[in-house]
């Protein structure tokens, strides 16, 4: 009975990997900003070379600007619009923050749209939990 309960569990471990390997995400660890990284660069004013969207529910963090939820076709269609005479080097964040990534329907459609048009600087703000506790409770900047 052991045995066959070790292999059970062995099996069950060996499933959970294989399907978090084919689940992969449009982005890299190293296109994950860091929520202090930006309330830094914004509290300094070092803002100046990036370009800050918000493709969620809300533009709460200071200077973004609201396209709306990324699940929808004709808000990736409008941040597309926004980017199309924009340089492919610039510094490009999008963020949501209404749920954690693994549940979010808005961070993949858009940051596959920003590999799509061949942004060399995408960032997706590493809103892992959501925004209320990785930005808002941090006093991170907010619009008024």
């Amino acid at each position: 009975m052991k045995r066959i309960m070790l292999s059970i569990f062995s099996l069950l471990i060996m499933s959970n990997v294989l399907l978090a390997q084919t689940k992969q995400e449009p982005w890299n660890s190293q296109q994950l900003l860091d929520p202090a990284i930006l309330a830094k660069k914004i509290n300094q004013n070092q803002t100046k070379n990036m370009l800050i969207y918000c493709i969620g529910p809300d533009a709460i963090i200071k200077g973004s600007i609201n396209i709306g939820a990324g699940e929808n076709a004709a808000n990736i269609k409008k941040l597309k619009e926004q980017l199309k005479n924009v340089s492919k080097d610039k510094e490009v964040v999008i963020y949501c923050g209404c749920c954690p990534f693994d549940r979010c329907p808005n961070v993949r459609p858009a940051f596959k749209a920003l590999k799509e048009m061949g942004f060399k600087n995408a960032k997706l703000l590493n809103l892992s939990n959501n925004i209320k506790t990785n930005w808002i409770d941090k006093n991170y900047p907010m619009n008024d």
